[in-house]
């Protein structure tokens, strides 16, 4: 019922920077949380960052903030993560997720979220 798709990766030098788009459809997110995470090979899957949907609480790892911004246009249901001074260690795949009818009360955790997006690979070089 929700479909979320994932934009804007790509190659990029260290120090660089690329935004991010994750657009949402088939569903009113009204009451819904959103969340970037990235998952590297053989790493787990990571919480990046966090934002309500109606409000404008955000969340961030410790080692995006700073240099890493969430952000959302309602109008268009699409949430945005910019991501500037990126490093080598920010390489990963990068998934959009959605916290549909869930407690929202743990916004930076896996489990609080129920639809994933495809993942968009961000790649940093040295």
């Amino acid at each position: 019922q929700v479909q979320l798709v994932e934009s804007g990766g790509g190659l990029v030098q260290t120090g660089g920077s690329l935004r991010l788009s994750c657009a949402a459809s088939g569903r009113t997110f009204s009451r819904a949380g959103m969340g970037w995470f990235r998952q590297a090979p053989g790493r787990e899957r990571e919480f990046v960052a966090a934002i309500t949907w109606s409000g404008s609480r955000t969340y961030y790892t410790d080692s995006v903030k700073g240099r890493f911004t969430i952000s959302r246009d309602n109008a268009k249901s699409t949430v945005y993560l910019q991501m500037n001074s990126l490093e080598p260690e920010d390489s990963a795949v990068y998934y959009c997720a959605a916290a549909v009818g869930t407690s929202g009360l743990y916004p930076t955790q896996v489990y609080d979220y129920n639809y994933w997006g495809q993942g968009t690979q961000v790649t940093v070089s040295s």
